[in-house]
């Protein structure tokens, strides 16, 4: 590994390219295809800080395995629903959701909260389709492990 990225630095470096986007360039070709279920179910604390990093943690995961190198979900239900929820209003997390959706990253809304909490996923959320919500959002994280997806609770 020391030897590809040391490698890889030293061509860059030759041709003028910036030390950082090297090593992340080397990071993403040692890595392997990855799956991955990021689990969102708390609260977004003081101004979505929770929430904010569990997306700036997806997006650095996708930075340093490369965009087509991984497919990641973020599976919500109970008080992470709060993500899409305060989005609405939240210019910040607006940004990070589409920005992480424009990488293929696919956000998955529990129908048991929805109808548990009686939220409409249609104006109470930002940016949810039919086709995000599943039926349990706990049974979902146990399908996408059984699928091969790694479990991360950021």
């Amino acid at each position: 590994m020391k030897t590809i990225l040391a490698a890889a630095l030293g061509a860059c470096l030759a041709l003028g390219a910036a030390p950082a986007a090297v090593a992340q360039d080397a990071a993403a070709q040692a890595y392997a295809q990855q799956k991955v279920a990021y689990h969102v179910n708390g609260n977004g604390g003081e101004g979505d800080r929770a929430y904010l990093g569990a997306l700036r943690n997806a997006q650095n995961h996708i930075n340093a395995v490369g965009e087509g190198n991984v497919d990641l979900v973020v599976v919500m239900h109970g008080n992470g629903l709060g993500l899409l929820a305060n989005a609405l209003e939240n210019d910040a997390l607006k940004t990070a959701i589409a920005s992480l959706k424009g990488q293929g990253v696919r956000f998955q809304v529990c129908n048991n909260t929805l109808v548990g909490r009686n939220i409409d996923w249609e104006n109470d959320l930002y940016d949810v389709w039919e086709e995000d919500i599943v039926p349990s959002g706990v049974a979902q994280l146990s399908h996408l492990q059984q699928q091969g997806f790694t479990y991360l609770k950021p």
